[in-house]
């Protein structure tokens, strides 16, 4: 590096890669964040592309983005404005404008702001900063496109193939700009590319000609250093919500010594889940793609009661279409995990945007009474740690369970210390023959621990415990069917008490701040880190302040309510129209200091516009 280049060291940044669907922006951003994690920074990220598989070249509605934020340490989701954004074409820049910091770094490819393209982005003069008012900006342009296919100049690709990798050329640029090493992103082009030998070298080559560009004119007056994070020794890597729910459902089953079966349909944002465990037969997991959503939680429901950990993925509408087998697992007491990953709706709605709109479905969303337990995993890493406390939840306490992530943690990832599962508890299902000792006589399906109202599990095959379970009420003694009125009360209680006893078995709920403070910040699911970030920094102005995340909803901790009470106001933020303000309220009936604050814009929570509304709150206005 020339000697005359500043290199300024710097805590945190967040760039923003946006272009076209086809632009490749989703996989430019993947890379950048991977050999980030991997070097040792923090990462948090926010993909963010439309429904449309291909929406016309150029236009607003088909700018697809990914966002990413690297630190040293304190990253704690993925920003709200952006350092440096990579806009390849001008519908790039007018949609991510509103997003950028005062002297924030725009590279933009000159080749794709001509008029044509400056027309279908809907501007209406030629030169679209001025017209956006980005005085306060640093543009950099770049001719991408033709300095791609310059470098990639008789590498036998066809035009097209070769403008395929202006992305790369793009980042190549953003990698020297954060002195990224090159040699950890050419490894990752050459996993990526494994069976197209011509893609990688072209990439590879296209990433080091923009890296060098960058580097032989300084493109910048400085380039930018963020020192690795001191972490203790393991193996660290990146990792996004949905596959680090699928490693949880498989570390679950090992440490139950069970088979994992996911029985699944394909659905924005959950498809994932099930791609990736279609993989790893090499840990004997079955996963099936079903032919609608109902056959995949009744194939799981099947492989339930045969003895397997089981479960099924998900989003909103598909979790509609299981409520009825999800009663019937509530009915027969079986272990059932059930993921919904949120997305906007209703109906369809915004498919590839996050919500949190889905919590009163989980709470109440079948027939009858059909309590059950629910929990929401806080950030994409601690989809791995809810996903295996919703299979061991599931497994001791014979209980369908549903875990809620979202499209914000699903899609996102972030630096994941890949864990020691001697760290984990093995998980002990009850079964049956370990209560009666290979008595048959004693034995009756639904006789219970009487401490726990766990039932006993009797897995098909095992002698001398053949049963028969089904939708129809049992008598509580002895398993037929019954329609006693005094029985099916019972069993009503029972059902619902041995889902309240689980308060038992999980954590207290816990503070940060201030526990003197007025005001409590409450949430829950994948709006963490922008909560915790937005406490942190009230915190730091010196107001007083406390915040709480839930993990687990239903049942709540033990200490909710007394937490809840010893506060004047208590602040619940969330992605919907103040469900789970309502849930609190309606359990602890007496609390009258619950205030709600909600957003339902298919977008994460802005730090700046949380600190600017609880401040308010706080001061009384």
């Amino acid at each position: 590096m020339p000697t005359n280049l500043v290199v300024t060291d710097i805590k945190q940044v967040t760039i923003r890669f946006s272009g076209d669907s086809g632009d490749g922006m989703q996989l430019s951003g993947t890379l950048f964040s991977t050999l980030s994690a991997i070097f040792g920074n923090e990462i948090a990220t926010f993909p963010d592309f439309p429904a449309e598989i291909r929406a016309p070249q150029g236009s607003l509605h088909g700018v697809s983005g990914f966002q990413v934020r690297i630190g040293a340490k304190d990253v704690y989701n993925s920003g709200d404005k952006t350092d440096v954004l990579v806009a390849m074409n001008p519908a790039a820049l007018k949609v991510n404008a509103q997003h950028l910091k005062k002297g924030s770094i725009v590279l933009y490819d000159t080749d794709s702001f001509q008029k044509k393209d400056l027309d279908k982005a809907q501007f209406t003069t030629p030169d679209p900063f001025a017209e956006l008012n980005l005085d306060h900006i640093q543009p950099i342009g770049v001719a991408i496109t033709s300095m791609t296919k310059s470098s990639l100049e008789g590498s036998g690709l066809e035009n097209k193939e070769m403008l395929r990798s202006k992305n790369m050329f793009a980042l190549g640029i953003v990698c020297w700009l954060f002195n990224r090493p090159l040699e950890i992103a050419d490894k990752l082009l050459e996993q990526k590319f494994s069976r197209k030998p011509k893609l990688v070298d072209a990439n590879i080559k296209a990433l080091t000609d923009g890296y060098n560009y960058g580097n032989n004119i300084h493109l910048t007056a400085s380039t930018y250093r963020i020192d690795p994070i001191e972490s203790g020794k393991g193996f660290y890597t990146d990792v996004n919500g949905n596959t680090a729910t699928a490693y949880g459902l498989i570390a679950a089953a090992e440490k139950a010594g069970v088979q994992l079966f996911l029985g699944s349909y394909p659905i924005t944002p959950a498809t994932d889940i099930l791609q990736e465990l279609v993989k790893r037969k090499d840990f004997g997991v079955k996963a099936l793609q079903m032919e609608d959503e109902i056959a995949g939680i009744t194939s799981s429901l099947g492989a339930s009661f045969a003895g397997c950990l089981a479960a099924t993925s998900t989003s909103g509408p598909g979790l509609a279409l299981k409520s009825e087998a999800l009663g019937l697992a509530v009915m027969t007491e079986l272990p059932l995990v059930v993921i919904d990953v949120q997305r906007s709706g209703p109906s369809t709605g915004m498919p590839t945007k996050s919500e949190q709109t889905d919590l009163n479905q989980a709470l109440y969303g079948r027939n009858g009474e059909s309590p059950l337990v629910v929990i929401a995993a806080a950030s994409p890493t601690d989809c791995f740690e809810t996903a295996f406390e919703s299979s061991r939840l599931a497994l001791e306490h014979m209980t369908p369970v549903i875990l809620l992530t979202d499209g914000y943690i699903a899609n996102g990832s972030s630096a994941w210390k890949i864990p020691d599962m001697r760290d984990y508890p093995d998980i002990k299902p009850p079964y049956v023959q370990n209560h009666f000792n290979g008595d048959a006589g004693e034995w009756k399906p639904f006789l219970r621990d009487e401490k726990t109202l766990v039932r006993y599990w009797g897995i098909p095959g095992t002698p001398n415990y053949m049963h028969r379970i089904g939708g129809l009420e049992k008598d509580q003694f002895t398993g037929v069917i019954s329609s006693n009125p005094e029985n099916h009360q019972q069993m009503v209680n029972i059902r619902k008490q041995k889902i309240q006893n689980i308060a038992g078995f999980i954590p207290e709920q816990e503070l940060t701040g201030d526990k003197d403070a007025d005001t409590l910040i409450v949430g829950w699911g994948g709006t963490y880190g922008h909560l915790l970030e937005a406490t942190l920094r009230i915190l730091a102005d010196g107001k007083k302040i406390a915040f709480t995340h839930f993990r687990y909803i239903s049942p709540l901790p033990k200490n909710s309510y007394n937490l809840l009470k010893n506060f004047k106001r208590v602040i619940v933020a969330e992605q919907n129209n103040g469900q789970f303000a309502d849930y609190l309220s309606s359990e602890f009936p007496d609390l009258k200091n619950i205030r709600k604050f909600n957003r339902v814009e298919g977008q994460p929570f802005k730090v700046s516009e949380l600190i600017e509304e609880f401040t308010k709150t706080m001061e009384g206005k």
